[in-house]
């Protein structure tokens, strides 16, 4: 399939590497939005889906499955070091891979890096249920991360199946999918962990109590299996090789004076322009607040409240997160494409930091109320608003994205430049949760600053990331 994506225009021999990718012409009418391809989108967006069901499917249980280790020996309050070890491998592997998948997908196509980063969810979520040691786990984890290049990969093929017209409602589409991804997969590993446990009569074999957390596993590998399955068959690559002249007569005799060379993928430093930095930077940083929250929202809340957090069990985190999810779902639907129409993208990222700052600022106020009164009652309006919080940065998301692409200097070397923004996220996400969780541990067993210390230090980073998203435009980049 060719790309859809248009070079601003301008006069041939003005466009070069800092042309941006998607024009941002003006004009008193707004244009007329372009429809997507909307078979080619849902297979894309099933493949995400999958992924994202997959990587926040172990979110509600994986306190618990860390708790149950003898490397734990019984103290709860060890747990969030060895859950942040496990979360950071994988976006380690993916830092050391992505790049080299995107880039890839640049030269072979966007389908086959796909349709790879599928099996290697299938197998690895799979072998994940079946480990029963901490090293095995992060093994898993790691060959989770190195194997799948579709977090960058699918940002392209979303860019070349959307035109200057019809940008932001396509990349609303991602957090969107990431959300309802967030409910189905916190649903199935909140719900189907320990099965035994539940449905004695319905599990009986000794399997299930030797491996409590394989079902929620299985299930999601399923549906990886059936979305690798139709996007095998039926989804067209989008990567377009040759650019075709204007004038293109079909009597001529010499078709190749009427065709222009086709473009070639930029070399990497040719892709550091000023647009490209900022952007990038941005995404990185909006990135380590949002993964420390992942990382701190279960590990708070599956907590005990006399150490610090609110005594939530699998299920009811499951619970809560199914919530967020539908809610997240609303905003990106309904208002993401107005709000951005409205305040612009620009301002859009600078609330998600805004609300991240929030989001950190809520837990302490949690867990002082859980002591007094326990977690009904008081302490669920805190983490509504906390959940309304998280909604509001993954328009943050959809908005950034549109700045990566908007500053691609060219159709071709699109894949390198999200496979460079994402090597920089996946480098920040490695690192968040092992601080994130290393930090809330240290500063429960040291009891600094009454157990907040962590707390403190994400708040100073939200400061630093407004300082860096007030660098971007209000609107996307312009030649």
């Amino acid at each position: 399939m060719a790309s859809n994506i248009h070079v601003a225009s301008a006069p041939a021999d003005t466009v070069s590497e800092q042309t941006p990718l998607l024009s941002q012409g003006h004009s008193d009418a707004p244009p007329k939005r372009n429809r997507l391809p909307t078979f080619q989108l849902l297979i894309l967006l099933s493949i995400r889906l999958a992924d994202n069901m997959t990587l926040t499917s172990i979110t509600p249980y994986i306190n618990q499955m860390m708790y149950e280790l003898p490397i734990v020996g019984g103290d709860q309050r060890r747990v969030g070091y060895y859950t942040g070890i496990t979360a950071s491998v994988y976006y380690a592997a993916e830092a050391a891979t992505v790049l080299h998948w995107n880039r890839l997908s640049d030269h072979v196509g966007r389908k086959p890096i796909l349709l790879f980063g599928l099996l290697g969810t299938i197998v690895s979520i799979t072998m994940f249920g079946l480990s029963r040691s901490f090293w095995s786990l992060v093994l898993c984890r790691f060959f989770s991360g190195a194997l799948n290049g579709n977090v960058g990969v699918s940002k392209s093929v979303l860019a070349e199946l959307a035109d200057e017209s019809n940008v932001a409602r396509a990349f609303s589409f991602l957090p969107l999918v990431f959300v309802v991804g967030q409910v189905i997969g916190s649903s199935v590993g909140g719900f189907l962990s320990r099965p035994q446990d539940r449905w004695p009569d319905y599990f009986p074999q000794p399997f299930w109590a030797e491996y409590p957390y394989f079902l929620p596993c299985l299930v999601v590998a399923s549906f990886s299996l059936i979305q690798f399955t139709i996007a095998a068959i039926f989804f067209e690559e989008t990567l377009s090789r040759k650019t075709s002249a204007i004038s293109r007569p079909q009597e001529s005799t010499n078709l190749q004076q009427d065709e222009e060379p086709a473009e070639q993928p930029l070399p990497l430093r040719s892709l550091l322009t000023r647009p490209v930095v900022i952007s990038i930077a941005n995404y990185g940083t909006i990135a380590l607040l949002e993964i420390a929250a992942s990382a701190l929202i279960p590990l708070v809340w599956s907590t005990a409240i006399e150490l610090g957090g609110l005594g939530l069990t699998p299920a009811d985190i499951g619970l809560w997160m199914s919530a967020y999810g539908c809610v997240s779902a609303v905003f990106q639907f309904a208002f993401f494409p107005r709000v951005v129409a409205h305040f612009g993208p620009g301002r859009v990222v600078v609330a998600t930091v805004v609300a991240f700052g929030l989001l950190y600022a809520l837990f302490p106020f949690e867990n002082m109320l859980a002591r007094g009164t326990g977690t009904a009652g008081v302490v669920w309006p805190l983490i509504v608003l906390q959940l309304i919080a998280i909604s509001v940065t993954d328009m943050g998301f959809s908005s950034v994205f549109m700045f990566v692409s908007s500053a691609a200097p060219n159709k071709r070397s699109l894949g390198a430049l999200n496979g460079l923004a994402q090597t920089v996220v996946s480098t920040q996400r490695a690192v968040g949760p092992a601080a994130a969780a290393s930090l809330f541990a240290f500063s429960l067993q040291n009891n600094i600053l009454g157990g907040q210390f962590a707390y403190a230090v994400l708040l100073s980073f939200a400061c630093v990331g407004l300082c860096v998203a007030v660098q971007l435009p209000r609107n996307t980049w312009k030649s």
